[in-house]
């Protein structure tokens, strides 16, 4: 029977190192099952699994290859079960401000902890945050997330992981939160200060959030009390609104990967439909704000955007763009977005409150928005080429709503 070896060749990299080694592969007649490259710092890893025909001195000529191209080479005979079952798959993404040789492997034992095995290791980003995802084999999922909750909290990074196959990279519809996600503000907030009620709705406001009250009576008794608030402080509030770090970014690049993007906020839509022209959303949905005579009313017109209508509202936008519900990634931060975290396909809590973090399906506590391009796979390089390839067109800004 031919022998099954593991050949691993290492040294500075160069162009037609690895043609070079299959060809002469292929002049001893071996059969190739398995191929791995990884290139750090221009030193190249390359390892190959094959079986060589008795006889041949393939050994013998790879060790002649790797000489002549200054490269080191061992080998190794390896019992090979073919026809051993195909282990389930992970994606872990790794991402925070700083990652420590200690946070690392703590990661990497509550992995082994769930019975998970790393296969590969690859850094997405350097700034503004410093993110990896590990290609992970074997384990329980369920385990292997709950092991690395505890990590995640105690090492101070954010640490995902989900069942790597076609529908975590088909993601195809991205609905947002708006306030304190795709914003930095509560605009609701801002408004009280206009009126002279920021305490009295900041309270309320966080409870809301937090889930200490219902959100649609919190939300009936701080719009009640912007009443007689006059509609110019709409404009003046719409200038004070700041995107959140990454926001620009974060749009842009799912724009140029053909997603649909939307909001949904428990705010107005005074602000989400300025936001959508601006952002060049592709929906957007809020509470209205009743107007008389030049005033709030301290009333809504129309159904309130409550925590299940936030979910109906996905259901509905994913029908209509035709996109499955296991495509479509949710982000929020409040109480009332639980619910539609959990009916899309992935769940993201950005920057949340304790009750959204520990119930959403995975966490980023990093102040970018963009860091969750590296949630779905996307290295901060291919975002930097396709900004440097391409020339900014301003978004216009004629034929707005009236604020």
């Amino acid at each position: 029977m031919p022998s099954i070896i593991l050949a691993r060749i290492s040294g500075l990299d160069g162009p037609g190192i690895t043609a070079g080694l299959m060809d002469v592969l292929a002049q001893g007649g071996c059969t190739l099952f398995d191929v791995e490259q990884v290139v750090l710092r221009n030193r190249l890893s390359l390892s190959v699994l094959i079986s060589v025909p008795e006889g041949q001195p393939t050994v013998r000529d790879v060790l002649f290859y790797a000489w002549e191209k200054g490269l080191q080479a061992d080998f190794e005979v390896v019992d090979e079960d073919m026809s051993a079952p195909v282990k389930p798959r992970f994606a872990v993404t790794v991402i925070g401000a700083q990652i420590s040789p200690d946070a690392f492997g703590a990661v990497a034992n509550a992995i082994a902890s769930a019975g998970g095995n790393i296969d590969s290791i690859e850094r997405l980003s350097r700034y503004p945050v410093i993110s990896y995802e590990l290609a992970v084999s074997g384990g329980d999922q369920a385990a292997m997330r709950s092991s690395l909750l505890v990590t995640s909290a105690s090492h101070d990074v954010d640490v995902a992981v989900q069942a790597e196959g076609l529908t975590r990279r088909s993601k195809r519809l991205i609905v947002l939160d708006v306030d304190s996600t795709l914003i930095q503000d509560e605009a609701i907030d801002l408004l009280a200060e206009e009126a002279g009620v920021a305490s009295e709705v900041a309270e309320l406001t966080t409870r809301a959030m937090t889930g200490e009250i219902d959100f649609i009576a919190s939300l009936t008794q701080r719009v009640a009390l912007l009443r007689d608030l006059p509609v110019d402080a709409l404009e003046r509030v719409w200038q004070r609104i700041r995107l959140t770090p990454g926001a620009r970014t974060f749009v842009r690049t799912l724009h140029r990967m053909g997603m649909k993007i939307a909001i949904v906020s428990g705010g107005f839509t005074v602000f989400t439909e300025r936001l959508k022209a601006d952002l060049d959303l592709d929906h957007a949905f809020g509470n209205e704000l009743e107007i008389s005579n030049g005033k709030l009313t301290g009333r809504l017109t129309g159904p309130p955007i409550d925590r299940a209508r936030k979910a109906s509202i996905l259901e509905e936008v994913a029908r209509i763009e035709g996109i499955p519900l296991d495509q479509t990634v949710a982000i929020g931060d409040g109480a009332n977005d639980l619910d539609m975290l959990a009916v899309a396909g992935l769940g993201i809590a950005f920057n949340a409150k304790p009750v959204v973090r520990d119930a959403a399906q995975t966490a980023v506590s990093v102040p970018y928005l963009d860091a969750i391009l590296f949630l779905l796979g996307i290295r901060r390089d291919e975002v930097e080429a396709a900004d440097n390839g391409d020339q900014p067109v301003p978004i216009p800004v004629a034929g707005l709503p009236p604020v």
